[in-house]
């Protein structure tokens, strides 16, 4: 919640404004999209804040909970990369940045000498575990939905994630 909330929706405001400026037919597109983007902001701060405590951003939490996810406590970097849908670049610094808090250690693959994994250390299982309790507890933002509220928005959201191939069918 912002501290100064406003007296009217300025998204709904938008909408009609643009509608009446622009194109009727994309009003609607334009105001679902900002509210997809403002939803994300409110998302964002409501799980950073939960993770804070742990000296962790959402990207390292994900990174941590992809590893302890993992069969082995391992995975390559480049498959972190496309399970997190992130770019290469991006893994390295998460990688980079939960090794330096003794999270997570690269260990050469045992196989295959071009291949680097990310192996979660057992400090990094017990601070992920701590912190998915606190971020459970704030619902990961979304306490104010119920569950079939909750349905509804991944079954839009998932339509247009596949639609654009973020998936296969």
């Amino acid at each position: 919640m912002t501290a100064d909330p406003l007296d009217f929706d300025p998204i709904e405001e938008a909408r009609t404004q643009w509608s009446v400026r622009w194109d009727p037919d994309v009003s609607d597109a334009m105001a679902a999209a900002t509210s997809i983007m403002r939803a994300q902001q409110v998302v964002l701060a409501a799980v950073d804040g939960a993770l804070r405590p742990f000296g962790l951003t959402f990207a390292r939490y994900e990174g941590l909970v992809l590893l302890s996810f993992s069969r082995q406590g391992n995975l390559p970097l480049g498959k972190m990369g496309k399970r997190l849908m992130i770019h290469p670049t991006s893994v390295t610094n998460i990688i980079d940045r939960l090794e330096q808090q003794g999270l997570v250690r690269r260990i050469p693959h045992p196989t295959d000498g071009r291949t680097t994994l990310a192996e979660i250390t057992a400090q990094g299982r017990r601070l992920a575990a701590r912190a998915t309790e606190a971020v459970n507890e704030v619902a990961f933002g979304l306490d104010v939905l119920s569950k079939q509220d909750l349905q509804h928005l991944m079954r839009i959201i998932r339509k247009l994630r596949q639609n654009i191939g973020d998936f296969a069918p």
